[in-house]
């Protein structure tokens, strides 16, 4: 029997469908699926099936110091037992083995990982690699026809990583967690990676801080030609004879300013035409990928979980990759003709073919590994085969390979000087004269400003002169895009693991908003580092370690060498922290409260807090507790993040819940409190209405959820959901099937007919029922991702609702925590 070992779980079922020609069988064993046909059987892990971590006498944090972990024996363990189970199983009876994993250096680890599983039980077997760019026939088939071997060399650069992360991680969170006294789940984590860029984010927010605005005038004047007007702006030479718009004088400003509204003419001085070239970009490597999807809305995580379904299912290449550089054995028109016909993309493609040359755009970055990102060829059927969202993302990335292969768009510049006086105006046209590569990418600006064709000498009526009062702006934050950016540019971090570093400092609690938004416990987390172990924060430290591995992958250094290195310089941060840690305890204890407090308590005068339930949920608690046993509730699902505004009435903190897409705005949690209760009653429940007359009523509780419920709660617990938001009006329509009234929600400018109660969330159980899986009726989620949930052993939204967030992230590749609880709001 020969066996071949994937990545995931769908990439197995797609390798299987290819090289079966479609007549696989599936089975389970110990809940993986196997895909069987002629001899063959194929499994996908679920990436990483073996971790590194400490011998179990380390877990107890506090009878080890965290100092012991740096020179702590690391030992490998199974982190996916059931798949290790099967693959063992299947190893038994291979003749032959086949890794398929993807071709980086995490893929290189994993396919280590898998080859030492099998190895422990048939060390006889012949073990075979093959690498593919893309998951598509031709590419699949020219690999299997083509086996080699592991590179151990990439894959001790990938263990490196493991090792180094794990005892970076594990020593310094241990040490300021411990000094804080902040353990369970809300410890304090520090990264190897993710510190640094933390510093980033943090140096930024502190510019901003500090920055203190400048005073400036500006000069406006509308210019007139005929029927034709035209905004000119006041300038002046400065000391580097540049041209400035910006007056630093008030008293110059409105001198000018009356120079010019005395006049009702300029004279114009210099014409000057020139035409600009605007090259097409050039291919898509990961960071630009994420850059462009983000002006399309997506975080860096969910640009790259879309991408990685996208290329599992066959339909783009890997998407980490450094490579700007296209294959020489890419065929750009054979690529193109692949979409000629096609509704949405074919007419483009067809232009494109017209040119007598097709010859791609370059980059400056070429590498061996993978091509930059583009389309195979095979084309998804939108709302069939892939999301909405899936397919916007699929566009982008086909786009981006015809703009690469497109004409440079020409544009025509105008800029025109008048005179006034002993003051100069200029204004700045721009039109588009050919359109090349943006007919067919329009995803980049091309508003164009019209200034008409003048003559120099020529008189124009000058109206409406403004001046305008403004001040200096601060430096905006990081965008997610622009971060991953600087990122790359300082050598922190790969392309493989950006993005899934902010993604960390989110779920941690460090960052908050988009753009990021340090919290100030990551404040006083990079304060710490800076002042006791600046080390910790520095890029040239993890750039260091980010080329060792490099080397390691090269052989020109060993995983010994490079993990030895490490652990002596984290000896010397260590040897600096060791006397200053209950200082750095206290900066962070004052921190972690200043991120949770709302205002005074009403019963005391203490702090309201936002606290953590033994059951992972938040709620709003008295900083007096044990004396104080004030308490406030919160919404079930999302984070709570506090407001700088404050309500009038009760003078403490607003609260907004991040729960991915579906953030909201929660408020004051005590005027919720105050509006809790029963509202209008709408009939008889119809449960308990004719043996003890119950009735329905509407209900807003105090976490702020609104439900139609028995009056006789907690007696009758029957109960229907309603809308959060939105004024909600009981009309005098009924049902005649219930005897209910219809219900009105008035949120916008159109109200939605919510109907009766019950017949309303009849229907939505119907839909829920016909779509065969309730899991796809949340935003985002289709066939491949319902398809992970339930092999996570989450088949309905009930499972949704009541399962881990985190727990359910470890087991289901590609989808973060965050996205899980937005799906729990939605749900």
């Amino acid at each position: 029997m020969e066996l071949i070992i994937t990545e995931k779980e769908n990439a197995a079922r797609r390798i299987a469908d290819i090289l079966s020609g479609g007549t696989y069988d599936s089975s389970r064993e110990n809940g993986v699926n196997i895909y069987e046909w002629g001899g063959t059987r194929c499994v996908g892990l679920s990436g990483h099936v073996v971790g590194v971590d400490f011998p179990s006498e380390y877990s107890d944090w506090r009878d080890v110091e965290p100092v012991e972990l740096i020179d702590a024996s690391v030992e490998k363990k199974a982190t996916k037992e059931n798949i290790v189970a099967t693959l063992r199983i299947l190893a038994r009876k291979a003749t032959s083995a086949t890794i398929a994993t993807d071709y980086d250096r995490e893929g290189e680890l994993i396919g280590k990982e898998a080859y030492e599983i099998v190895r422990e039980v048939n060390d006889e077997v012949p073990i075979y690699r093959v690498r593919f760019s893309s998951i598509t026939e031709n590419e699949v088939q020219d690999a299997f026809n083509n086996p080699d071997e592991l590179d151990f060399d990439l894959a001790a650069a990938g263990e490196a990583r493991q090792i180094i992360d794990l005892v970076w991680g594990a020593a310094l969170t241990r040490f300021l967690s411990l000094s804080a006294g902040q353990l369970g789940n809300d410890f304090i984590s520090v990264g190897r990676v993710q510190s640094p860029t933390l510093k980033l984010i943090v140096d930024r927010e502190r510019e901003i801080q500090a920055f203190d605005p400048e005073s400036y005038w500006e000069l406006f004047a509308d210019l007139h030609k005929e029927e034709t007007s035209f905004e000119s702006q006041y300038f002046y030479r400065d000391e580097d004879d540049n041209e400035a718009e910006r007056v630093w004088e008030e008293a110059t400003a409105e001198a000018v300013y009356e120079t010019l509204s005395e006049r009702d003419c300029a004279t114009v001085v210099d014409v000057n035409r020139r035409t600009r070239t605007d090259d097409p970009p050039t291919p898509f490597n990961t960071t630009q990928f994420i850059r462009a999807a983000s002006s399309l809305g997506y975080s860096a995580q969910r640009a790259m979980s879309i991408a990685e379904d996208l290329y599992t299912a066959g339909y783009i290449t890997y998407p980490r990759t450094d490579n700007t550089v296209y294959p020489d054995d890419l065929d750009p028109e054979e690529l193109l003709d692949d979409f000629v016909g096609h509704p949405t993309l074919g007419e483009s493609a067809e232009d494109l073919l017209e040119a007598e040359e097709i010859e791609p755009t370059e980059g400056d970055e070429e590498t061996t590994d993978h091509p930059p990102i583009h389309p195979t060829g095979e084309i998804p059927a939108r709302g069939g085969d892939v999301s909405d969202d899936e397919w916007e993302v699929y566009e982008l990335v086909v786009r981006r390979f015809y703009a690469t292969v497109a004409d440079p768009a020409i544009w025509e510049h105008l800029k025109v000087v008048s005179e006034v006086g002993d003051c100069r105006l200029k204004a700045n046209g721009k039109r588009l004269v050919e359109a090349g590569y943006h007919d067919v990418y329009p995803y980049f600006n091309t508003s164009e400003n019209y200034v008409p064709d003048v003559d120099e000498g020529e008189q124009l009526e000058l109206t409406d002169v403004e001046l305008e009062a403004k001040e200096t702006q601060p430096p905006r934050r990081y965008g997610q895009s622009r971060l991953i950016e600087t990122m790359e540019d300082m050598g922190i971090g790969t392309k493989s693991t950006r993005h899934n570093t902010l993604e960390k400092l989110y779920d941690r609690g460090y960052i908050e908003s988009d753009p990021p938004r340090p919290t100030k416990l990551a404040m006083a987390v990079v304060d710490a580092a800076e002042n006791y172990a600046d080390r910790v924060v520095s890029e040239g430290m993890t750039a260091q370690l980010e080329a060792d591995m490099d080397a390691i992958a090269s052989g020109e250094a060993g995983l010994e060498d490079v993990t030895d290195e490490s652990r002596e310089m984290l000896e010397e941060i260590f040897a600096n922290l060791a006397d200053s840690r209950d200082e750095i305890g206290d900066h962070l204890r004052k921190s972690l409260k200043d991120d949770k407090r709302l205002g005074p308590c009403p019963e005391c005068g203490e702090d309201l807090l936002v606290r953590n339930s033994r059951h992972g949920s938040y709620f709003i608690g008295c900083d007096g507790y044990p004396d104080c046993e004030n308490t406030l509730p919160l919404p079930s699902t999302g984070k709570p993040l506090i407001l700088e505004s404050e309500c009038e009435d009760h003078g403490l903190n607003e609260v907004k819940m991040l729960a991915g897409r579906q953030t909201f705005v929660h408020g004051c949690p005590l005027c919720k409190a105050e509006d809790a209760g029963e509202g209008p009653v709408l009939g008889s429940c119809p449960d308990c209405g004719e043996e003890h007359d119950g009735e329905l009523a509407v209900k807003t509780l105090q976490s702020g959820s609104r439900l139609v419920g028995c009056t006789r709660y907690p007696d009758c617990e029957y109960s229907l959901p309603l809308p959060r938001r939105g004024d909600i009006e009981v009309t005098d329509d009924r049902c005649e099937e219930h005897d209910l009234p219809e219900l009105l929600v008035h949120s916008g400018d159109e109200p939605w007919e919510l109907g009766c109660p019950i017949c309303n969330y009849q229907e939505f159980q119907a839909r829920e029922s016909d779509s065969g899986s309730d899991l796809e009726a949340l935003e985002g989620v289709g066939a491949k991702t319902v398809e992970k949930l339930v092999a996570a052993g989450i088949e309905s939204l009930n499972d949704l609702s009541d399962a881990d967030p985190d727990a359910v992230a470890e087991s289901v590749d590609g989808v973060s925590a965050d996205r899980i609880r937005n799906w729990q709001a939605e749900a």
